[in-house]
């Protein structure tokens, strides 16, 4: 099968890397698996927290299952550094579990993507922090 493209493409420029941040914010904001899964190759490698995932395939069953644990989710993310293929981003994001207490987790991201803007790598180190709904930043 062959992988459509993404743009920007790299190699990133400061814009370019902004715009690919601000893409990924608006993906995982709108918190559709299917959706946020097309930035990624089809044999993209993910490290999150714990867990290594492998392919779209297992991103969005991943994704579909991160969602509904973390309800009323909101995500920010801030370029932190960027140079050819690469890109380095913090982020933070705020959620609710089953049992409605609220959460904010802090982490980075290394991002490596193809010569066609598909993210190939993603490592992400992430934090969770119990906070009351009045400390709550992302609204």
């Amino acid at each position: 099968m062959k992988e459509e493209s993404k743009h920007p493409l790299p190699p990133f420029t400061m814009e370019t890397a902004r715009q690919k941040v601000q893409m990924a914010e608006d993906a995982w904001n709108s918190q559709n698996p299917e959706m946020v899964a097309k930035a990624y190759s089809l044999d993209s490698e993910w490290r999150n927290r714990t867990q290594f995932i492998n392919g779209r395939e297992e991103i969005i069953e991943f994704l579909k299952k991160k969602w509904q644990k973390e309800r009323n989710y909101k995500l920010k993310k801030e370029l932190w550094g960027f140079r050819e293929n690469r890109i380095a981003v913090s982020f933070k994001y705020e959620y609710q579990d089953e049992n409605n207490q609220w959460y904010r987790a802090y982490g980075n991201e290394l991002w490596e993507f193809k010569a066609n803007g598909l993210m190939r790598k993603r490592y992400a180190s992430i934090n969770d922090l119990e906070i009351n709904a009045e400390e709550r930043e992302i609204l």
